[in-house]
């Protein structure tokens, strides 16, 4: 997909989009500006080109079995397990694993349905007991 086109398409699903998509959006962009503003469209150029040294730079960067289980959802455990079985390639030494962070398995992390906020007005002492002792909030 080229030039006006693309921007076609990312125009009518900008909800679509991905940090990955933006240079070549930028890009088609910075065509579309330098028939008129030749400063403009270098600007876009440049932006472009720090978004995807960037994008690699986090993409290369090494993280150890807590920073990539927070980033993957995946227990430490389970990761050093994957490391150990040959599933995920180890980019540090035996003793000290580090996985890139482009290579990490990615727990899929559902939308927790939104509870109502509870009604207690009318409720009996019980009733609002029950709900102080389950509830997950902390004051």
């Amino acid at each position: 997909m080229k030039g006006a086109e693309f921007v076609a398409k990312c125009s009518e699903h900008p909800a679509d989009l991905t940090p990955g998509d933006l240079p070549a959006l930028w890009r088609s962009k910075a065509e579309g500006l330098r028939p008129y503003a030749e400063s403009a469209a270098r600007a876009f150029e440049h932006a472009a080109d720090d978004l995807e040294h960037a994008l690699q730079a986090d993409a290369d960067r090494l993280l150890t079995l807590e920073q990539a289980a927070d980033a993957s959802g995946y227990s430490a455990d389970y990761l050093g397990r994957m490391l150990r079985s040959g599933q995920l390639h180890n980019a540090g030494r035996q003793h000290a694993p580090r996985i890139r962070n482009a290579d990490l398995p990615r727990r899929a992390r559902g939308l927790r349905p939104e509870r109502p906020p509870l009604q207690l007005v009318g409720a009996t002492p019980g009733e609002i007991a029950r709900a102080v002792v389950t509830s997950k909030t902390r004051t």
